[in-house]
C-alpha cells in the first residue's frame, strides 16, 4: 500500500502510469531508478542501461547486432517485459499500431515483448526528459 501511496503523491509517476503496460508499480519503480533523465543522452541509452538492446559487434565497419545482453538492471526489465505481453495480449484482442501488428503475425510472442519493452523505455525517456503526458497513437483497422 506504500508504492500506491507514493505513487498516487508523485507527478512524474502519474505521468508514467500514462503509457501502455505501466502500471502503478512500474511507473513508482521507473521514478525513483531514474531520477536525472538529462544522464542519458537519449532513449536507446536508457533501454541500454535497463538491458534492452542487442549486443552490438563491429569489424570492418560492419555492425552486426546479436542477442538481448540482459546486463542491466533485472527488475525493471522484468516489469518492462511483463507489461509488453499484456499489451500484446491486448492487441491480439483489439488491435493495434500497424507496427505491433505486423510483430505479432511474424514473430514470437517474447521477441515482440522485448521489443515492446525497448520501445516503452524509450517512450519512458522521452517523458521524462521532454515532460508532458503519452498520446495514443492511432490504431491499425
Amino acid at each position: 500500500m506504500r508504492i500506491h501511496a507514493w505513487h498516487r503523491s508523485n507527478e512524474v509517476s502519474l505521468r508514467l502510469e500514462t503509457i501502455p503496460g505501466i502500471g502503478p508499480i512500474t511507473a513508482s519503480a521507473l521514478a525513483a531508478s531514474i531520477t536525472d533523465p538529462s544522464l542519458f543522452n537519449s532513449g536507446r541509452e536508457l533501454a541500454a542501461w535497463i538491458g534492452l538492446v542487442p549486443r552490438q559487434n563491429a569489424s570492418g565497419g560492419k555492425q552486426r547486432l546479436g542477442r538481448i545482453s540482459k546486463q542491466g538492471d533485472q527488475y525493471l526489465r522484468w516489469l518492462l517485459v511483463a507489461g509488453a505481453m499484456s499489451v500484446i495480449k491486448h492487441a491480439r484482442r483489439r488491435g493495434t499500431t500497424p507496427w505491433l501488428s505486423k510483430m505479432i503475425a511474424t514473430k514470437p510472442a517474447k521477441v515482440v515483448a522485448v521489443a515492446q519493452a525497448n520501445k516503452t523505455a524509450r517512450i519512458v525517456w522521452a517523458l521524462l526528459y521532454h515532460g508532458g503526458t503519452y498520446h495514443q497513437p492511432q490504431t491499425a483497422a
